[in-house]
């Protein structure tokens, strides 16, 4: 059975849920977190991507992203293919006091498939929404950016470093090159995003 939903036009942009596989909170330590940050600022510069926005939670991230080039699910297979093996590179090459336990969990992981021989790091699949709407992009990076808020980390969206919130609200963004949504009622929204930010 395939895993998530499909990408049906590889123009659009999309609303992406990567997870690591087992819900493995690889993403509790800063280094893994650069990884996925340099990485998306490559494919930024390098592969066209169109990110909107994103964020980094402890075992997925959320992305909004579209292709340049019309070649999304190409686009997301490659960053998906290179992050994987540099999670594996550092926590074979750093220190990492969970390391046999994660490589454990990874391993077992290919076990159920037959694309890995050795380490599974991301499940099969996106879980891709469409982007169909002005409303809907903005109800999307409104559940994105709050995300660290509705998980205690932080009381301000704006002050999780590895989101795209601070790239809407402020000027000290961890991830130059986000593509800030314009649109006509991006003054009204943005207007109300802002205020939810600093209060949450």
């Amino acid at each position: 059975m395939k895993e998530g939903y499909t990408i049906k036009d590889q123009t659009r942009a999309h609303f992406i849920t990567a997870t690591i596989v087992d819900w493995i909170d690889i993403f509790s330590r800063q280094n893994y977190r650069d990884c996925i940050i340099n990485s998306l600022s490559y494919c930024i510069k390098n592969k066209g991507m169109i990110l909107y926005g994103y964020v980094i939670m402890t075992n997925h991230i959320h992305l909004i992203v579209q292709s340049e080039h019309g070649e999304l699910s190409n686009l997301l297979r490659d960053f998906k293919k290179f992050t994987a093996t540099k999670i594996l590179d550092l926590l074979h090459n750093s220190p990492e006091s969970r390391r046999e336990w994660i490589l454990e969990r990874l391993h077992k992981a290919t076990f159920t498939h037959n694309r890995n021989k050795n380490y599974q790091v991301w499940q099969y699949g996106n879980h891709a929404e469409e982007i169909y709407s002005e409303n809907f992009l903005w109800s999307k990076l409104d559940y994105i950016h709050l995300n660290p808020v509705r998980a205690g980390i932080v009381t301000r969206a704006s002050d999780y470093r590895y989101s795209s919130a601070s790239n809407y609200v402020q000027d000290n963004a961890v991830l130059d090159g986000v593509t800030l949504a314009d649109n006509p009622i991006a003054d009204v929204l943005k207007g109300w995003t802002m205020v939810s930010y600093n209060q949450y």
